[in-house]
């Protein structure tokens, strides 16, 4: 099976929190993640937003397009209300070669309000979940008639946060609704992702691949605080340097021949985590892995350049 190597522009620069990482510059990121070796990066908010603009980019670098996040109103506005902001965001994809639409449900979303504690974050009601499942099936069959998957994103601050949360989305849903396998979220969500991979492994779309800091979790959001106020004081970071065990999490993801992109993903402080150091230590122990959970995988099928 072959995998593909990725890596999140977050660690340098984060939408969220645009302070982290301030005047951190295209090139470098890209030049960054060219020279650690991964094949594909996925676009953040200081890249190009026009199609061909952002296509010429990432050819210059010899970068593949490993995926976007796009943050939808569905709850807040309705299905007509987003359709023009999903065909954009589908062609933006399609013209770089991505058949990956990462989406997660961002209406009421704390997850951007540094002084908004986490536990605020909205929650539907069980008589909501039929009708937010039939706009999410109806989206992602619009997306497969352009070619691209859509994978869910659950995510701390939105409405598919837990682990129950994200089984009434799965109830809610039919498998045209595939998901992203955040490691990260999952562990502070409560959500037991080699169980996930097992059970619905024609769900599984995409991966980025998170480490948590469990006792800063703790210490902060586990307090009360925000989502960006645990961010800052660095409850996530990259594989191998915290509590997830990312060893079984390959072996679950190689026993359904898992042929994705693995995203190296981790919200830092950038001046504190040096983000390509951070990135070249967290691809190292995951490829490492992974050869282990694939011993007849050769450099080959590794998804590096």
């Amino acid at each position: 099976m072959t995998v593909r190597w990725g890596v999140s522009p977050i660690g340098w620069v984060n939408d969220d929190l645009p302070s982290l990482g301030a005047g951190t510059t295209l090139d470098t990121i890209l030049s960054d993640a060219a020279a650690i070796g991964f094949a594909g990066i996925e676009r953040g908010g200081i890249f190009p937003a026009e199609p061909a603009g952002l296509a010429a980019r990432l050819d210059q670098a010899g970068l593949a397009l490993a995926g976007a996040w796009h943050g939808s109103g569905l709850l807040a506005h309705g299905l007509a209300g987003e359709s023009a902001a999903i065909e954009a965001q589908g062609t933006l994809l399609a013209a770089c070669g991505c058949d990956v639409f990462i989406l997660a449900e961002t209406s009421g979303a704390v997850h951007g309000q540094r002084h908004t504690p986490l536990r605020q974050r909205p929650r539907l009601a069980p008589s909501e979940w039929p009708a937010f499942g039939a706009m999410l099936d109806s989206v992602a069959a619009r997306l497969a008639d352009r070619g691209l998957r859509l994978a869910y994103h659950y995510h701390l601050g939105t409405v598919v946060e837990d682990a129950q949360d994200l089984a009434r989305l799965i109830d809610a849903t039919g498998e045209g609704v595939g998901l992203v396998i955040d490691t990260g979220h999952a562990r502070l969500g409560g959500i037991d992702v080699p169980a996930l991979i097992r059970e619905h492994p024609a769900r599984v779309v995409h991966v980025h691949a998170k480490d948590v800091r469990p006792a800063v979790a703790a210490e902060t959001i586990g307090q009360g605080a925000s989502f960006l106020d645990g961010v800052i004081a660095g409850m996530f970071t990259v594989p191998g340097d915290g509590a997830v065990d990312f060893a079984t999490i390959c072996a679950a993801l190689a026993a359904i021949d898992y042929a994705g992109w693995i995203v190296i993903e981790a919200e830092q402080d950038p001046a504190l985590a040096p983000p390509a150091a951070y990135a070249r230590a967290g691809l190292a122990h995951l490829r490492a892995l992974w050869m282990s959970a694939v011993p007849a995988a050769g450099a080959g099928a590794q998804g590096l350049k």
